[in-house]
């Protein structure tokens, strides 16, 4: 129970730094939230600060969700249901940061980084399919979005055991993504969403 414990509190504490909103405000000296669509992830952290820290930002919110599974697998090696249980905690971090209110991004980079973590082919699977969806619609949300749908999919096929907390950290993960782009689906059915690089409705942004 103490392993569960430590395992857990780290992944959820490691998801909850908030590096989209760090970087905006030493290098630019303002506040993400104030900015855009208000979101602490990649997309609004590029389309209102610039696209290295855009990168930036990307690269650490999917190392933090990474290193929340990896310190649980290599605290208990075989214990796949807790690597999977502080996946779920890593991407809740992100979403729900205790450092800034419980107001965070959508977790899609964090759910990328526990996914290579958890089965870096699932991951790399679901990277192509964000990319293809985005190169065809330039639709960063539409590309979030099929990548949260394959979630589950790609993971429960690629996990080493089919227990029930893995089946279900693969579909919350999945679904807590997904609904926090209701606003996105609401856009994209009504043809309103912005494309990335547009340069319009920044107020929009996805990840």
């Amino acid at each position: 129970m103490k392993l569960w414990i430590l395992s857990l509190s780290v992944a959820y504490l490691l998801g909850s730094v908030p590096f989209g909103y760090l970087l905006v405000r030493v290098f630019l000296k303002e506040d993400v939230r104030q900015r855009g669509s208000g979101n602490i992830g990649a997309t609004n952290v590029a389309r209102s600060g610039g696209k290295w820290l855009g990168i930036a930002t990307l690269a650490l919110d999917l190392a933090k969700g990474y290193a929340a599974v990896a310190f649980a697998r290599h605290s208990a090696p075989g214990l796949f249901d807790l690597a999977v249980a502080a996946a779920v905690a890593a991407v809740v971090g992100h979403v729900f940061p205790v450092w800034l209110g419980f107001r965070g991004g959508k977790g899609v980079a964090t759910a990328l980084g526990v996914m290579l973590a958890l089965a870096p082919l699932s991951g790399l699977g679901i990277t192509l399919v964000f990319l293809i969806i985005v190169l065809l619609t330039r639709y960063v949300s539409l590309g979030s979005i099929a990548g949260a749908i394959c979630f589950p999919v790609f993971g429960i096929y690629a996990a080493a055991v089919r227990t029930p907390m893995v089946v279900f950290g693969f579909i919350f993960i999945a679904a807590l993504v997904i609904a926090k782009h209701r606003a996105n689906i609401r856009r994209l059915l009504n043809g309103t969403e912005s494309k990335f690089g547009s340069g319009d409705g920044v107020g929009k942004a996805s990840a």
